[in-house]
């Protein structure tokens, strides 16, 4: 192959970021560009017959591949988290959690944060959607947090960032794609990261204690005509609106850790544990049960079609020897191991602020895999800190998703920028929590270590 063509494929990779961001539809922008290439491919192979330029043979394959991706029991796992996450969004479990978690640490400096950080924790391991948190939160805290004197800055920061605990606490839906595209166990990938979610949400906390420790005006206590609600009221809030979410969560994650279940069959189980909730708080309606219905059509739908589009990207791109160029460059990398880690992490986080985590997985992941698997990378730990890197990527100013989400629904007194500066704290936070699943791997092997011996009996 000469250079010339050997470059098809890096054309090919770059048009398709550069429709992406002109805000072409992701689905039809990786299916034109196939579309475009693989024509070009052709032509090119047409006129030098005694060259590999494209291989013909690949093409014939996208009809197995499609009917491949209609027959994966594991995607199905994510229009039921979806759809679980919908219904506790709009049947206001969401918003009754935040108001009793308020109230019971309304006695602690920095009281509303702490719950703001304890329902985003809930809510990521109910749902796994990240806008749905952020937006919920950002429409029911902020408020009250400007109402009793919170710093902006603060308020912003820590809305955003429990918002994005949906990325790497199970059951996620980003963990689910990221499972299928890597070829592992959904289940092992989400007991993996359960410890690093909650180091992440641990180190949220700590942060919050300590500066309104050292900064009691920030974050306030709770007035006490606001907290004291009677000690039988408050208990029987917290039976009533606390208990049955954390049940939900033992019934879905237990499921799955101690092996009753698969992801999917779990996800099924926690629909139906959602609508009976929403029944029992008396929401579920016909026009509710629409509306959660639209969504999770809506944004499977969406799923799916990337997903297609992706697909005959990667065959393309295959088929133009896309693959062997960059598998070759990033194995020869300097350092091995340590610089592939370095160079995919880096690529992931930079566009983690251009594009959607479903781009990012169905593009870019694929080529990574096989060199992984060459350099011996364990996938499941490789799976999660994916997952931790995306998780910061959509927190960064200035094109991260989860800063969009809340501006959307932030008051006018809140600008753009206290959300950038309230964030960068949270950041590091997020960053050095990365760092520590690098370098001690064992955070993330130990329970599915558990997991397998509690099934099989043997590591």
């Amino acid at each position: 192959m000469t250079l010339a063509h050997e470059w098809l494929s890096i054309a090919m990779f770059a048009g398709a970021l550069l429709l992406l961001s002109l805000g072409y539809s992701v689905a039809f922008s990786l299916g034109g560009v196939s579309i475009l290439f693989g024509i070009i491919g052709i032509i090119f192979q047409e006129l030098n017959p005694d060259q590999i330029i494209f291989d013909l043979g690949l093409a014939s394959l996208m009809p197995e591949r499609i009917f491949g991706i209609m027959s994966n029991t594991t995607l199905l796992a994510i229009p039921y988290f979806i759809f679980m996450g919908a219904i506790l969004e709009k049947t206001d479990i969401a918003e009754r959690l935040l108001e009793t978690s308020g109230i019971l640490l309304g006695r602690l400096r920095g009281g509303l944060a702490l719950a703001v950080v304890v329902v985003g924790a809930l809510l990521a391991a109910t749902t796994g959607v990240v806008a749905a948190t952020v937006v919920t939160m950002g429409l029911i805290s902020l408020p009250i947090m400007l109402r009793y004197n919170y710093n902006k800055e603060l308020a912003a920061g820590v809305i955003a960032a429990s918002g994005t605990l949906g990325q790497i606490i199970p059951p996620s839906v980003v963990l689910v794609v990221l499972g299928d595209q890597l070829g592992i166990s959904v289940g092992d990938l989400f007991v993996g990261s359960l410890i690093p979610g909650l180091m992440m949400s641990g180190v949220f906390v700590l942060h919050i204690l300590v500066v309104s420790h050292l900064r009691p005006d920030v974050a306030p206590a709770l007035p006490a005509e606001v907290r004291n609600i009677g000690r039988k009221a408050l208990m029987k809030r917290v039976v009533k609106v606390m208990l049955p979410p954390l049940l939900l969560i033992i019934l879905v994650l237990g499921s799955i850790f101690f092996g009753f279940a698969t992801p999917t069959e779990a996800g099924a189980v926690g629909c139906v544990g959602a609508m009976a909730l929403a029944s029992f708080n008396g929401k579920l309606c016909k026009q509710n049960l629409q509306q959660v219905c639209d969504a999770t059509l809506r944004i499977t739908s969406m799923v799916l079609f990337i997903l297609l589009g992706s697909t005959a990207f990667s065959l393309v791109f295959r088929g133009l020897n896309g693959d062997q160029f960059i598998s070759d460059f990033l194995v020869h990398l300097p350092g091995g191991k340590v610089g592939f880690l370095a160079l995919s992490m880096a690529v992931v986080f930079v566009l983690g602020f251009f594009i959607d985590f479903f781009e990012i997985a169905f593009i870019v992941i694929p080529l990574f895999v096989p060199v992984a698997q060459q350099l011996g990378i364990d996938l499941i730990w490789y799976g999660v800190i994916l997952g931790a890197n995306l998780q910061t990527s959509f927190l960064t100013p200035p094109f991260g998703f989860a800063l969009f989400y809340l501006r959307g629904v932030a008051p006018v007194e809140i600008t753009t920028g206290d959300i950038y500066r309230g964030v960068i704290p949270f950041i590091l936070l997020q960053l050095v929590v990365l760092v520590l699943i690098i370098i001690f791997p064992g955070i993330v092997s130990f329970l599915p270590y558990l997991a397998r011996l509690n099934m099989t009996g043997s590591p």
